[in-house]
């Protein structure tokens, strides 16, 4: 068609056709689940606002268990739908991008199957938890739609995110002030003993790892301490309990703190077992490593699950003193001691710390009330104290023509561990010569000398000062275990 033939209505008109065909042909792929989304609200959903709310990773289980409770509450019914995204696991929308309509650059709505992680609870239990999914909620004549989606590896989300939306004003609001209770009062940590660690780096900091620990029970009489240790530790920790709720009604403090101290292999995590075994439904969380850096999450979830012991594993790696050279504690340990200040009197928690360096710590944690109320040293085991060790870790054996007054003498300097070590691998020899439980001189002799031959590494692994075994005894140094080679005989 010649161009002065085709006068400008005409263009208009070719023009606008051609627009429309185009706008067909870019119409959305229908959304039967944003239809049933749609029906659902009673509006498009599209129109309404989203409330969310962040979860800790380690929060899910809780938050799982909150949603399955609230809607087993009279009145209230829930569908949960899966969407079909693709790597909808590394996606940054939220429920107000999955909604739009029409959208060149947002996937379409669609049903598909709803995303589960297993998380490992207490006894062995499994808890399958929502890690992408919707749910459809019904309260009466009030409907409102949740999206929960858990972490992102992409977009470095690490915690679990709640999105709601509703027809009715404050709905959403509730629905969330209602869970986060519930997420509280159904804490599945709360009187556990737990370890914390950090894992793996996604955004501004490393995810936190909770892991279920169980802790054998431990007798008193399996604590072997010098006469008065043992109930000045008690005293500041399992009576402090007990008492609690007298001591907070008349306005005393009930945050507290304990540094345990000593060589390695005196028996601080012996102690502490045997601390966990006589206060049952204290919550315990153990801390060691890279989760000593998270300090202010930790504290948190202490206050929540009150009453609480945290335990500080190692605490001079992050509490070294400020004038050391080459110090590295750095913001860690300031955020220890704001943590430990910021407590509330009436929370019944207690820091309970060990190092194998005391010297190290610095004094502004070790040496001030309200932060360590208590420092106890627990020293290398004196005769009478290795005489019990050894009657305590020759249980289910016999000592066949074993000279225990002899033994005692050539343990000193020796930790409890090394004690026991060397129980043990003298029952191992038994075993080995035929003898079953029935230990004899040469069995405690061969296990001598595969302790001597550990050398240095051995000692300070086990706790063992073979130089002040001969100042404590007063024998010559052959008299005692040798830091190596072979063993007197």
């Amino acid at each position: 068609m010649p161009e002065d033939d085709l006068k400008p209505e005409q263009f208009a008109d070719v023009f606008a056709g051609f627009i429309e065909r185009v706008a067909a042909a870019a119409r959305p792929h229908e959304s039967p689940l944003l239809d049933h989304l749609t029906s659902h609200l009673g509006v498009e959903p599209a129109s309404l606002p989203v409330t969310s709310e962040q979860f800790d990773t380690f929060d899910a289980p809780n938050l799982q268990l909150a949603i399955d409770m609230y809607l087993r509450e009279d009145g209230r019914s829930g569908e949960l739908v899966g969407i079909s995204l693709e790597n909808k696991r590394f996606i940054s929308a939220g429920l107000s991008d999955l909604v739009v309509r029409n959208s060149r650059y947002n996937p379409t709505l669609q049903e598909g199957p709803v995303d589960y992680a297993n998380y490992h609870l207490a006894n062995d239990e499994v808890l399958a938890c929502v890690q992408f999914g919707l749910y459809l909620i019904r309260t009466g004549d009030t409907r409102l739609a949740a999206l929960v989606t858990g972490p992102s590896e992409i977009h470095n989300r690490q915690r679990v995110r709640v999105e709601v939306m509703a027809a009715k004003p404050g709905v959403a609001g509730s629905f969330i002030a209602d869970i986060t209770e519930l997420t509280r009062r159904l804490n599945i940590y709360r009187g556990h003993t737990i370890r914390l660690s950090s894992g793996m780096q996604i955004g501004p900091g490393p995810a936190l790892l909770v892991e279920f620990q169980n802790v054998p029970s431990v007798a008193r009489d399996d604590v072997v301490l010098p006469e008065g240790v043992l109930e000045r530790i008690e005293r500041h920790s399992v009576v402090f309990s007990e008492h609690a709720d007298e001591l907070r009604a008349s306005g005393r403090s009930l945050k507290r703190g304990v540094l345990l101290h000593g060589l390695p292999g005196t028996g601080k995590t012996l102690t502490l077992m045997y601390l966990i075994s006589r206060m049952p439904g204290r919550t315990v969380i153990l801390v060691s490593g890279r989760g000593l850096g998270m300090i202010e999450t930790i504290a948190k979830m202490a206050r929540q699950l009150a009453p609480a012991m945290i335990v500080l594993e190692d605490v001079d790696l992050v509490a070294e003193e400020r004038t050391m050279p080459g110090f590295r504690g750095g913001p860690i340990l300031f955020e220890l001691l704001n943590e430990m200040d910021g407590l509330r009197d009436d929370q019944d928690v207690i820091f309970m710390l060990t190092t194998n360096r005391a010297d190290l710590l610095e004094p502004a944690l070790a040496a001030r009330p309200g932060r360590v109320d208590l420092a106890v040293e627990l020293p290398l085991p004196e005769a009478a104290g290795r005489r019990r060790l050894i009657d305590l870790y020759a249980r289910g054996l016999v000592l066949d023509d074993v000279n225990v007054d002899a033994l005692v003498v050539r343990t000193a300097g020796a930790s409890p561990a090394y004690i026991k070590e060397l129980l043990r691998k003298s029952a191992l020899a038994a075993v080995q010569r035929g003898g079953g439980t029935t230990v004899t001189q040469a069995d405690l002799d061969t296990a001598l000398d595969e302790l001597g031959q550990g050398g240095r590494l051995a000692e300070r692994i086990l706790g063992y000062r073979p130089e002040s075994a001969q100042a404590a005894t007063g024998f010559p140094r052959q008299n005692v275990i040798p830091a190596g080679g072979e063993s007197p005989r």
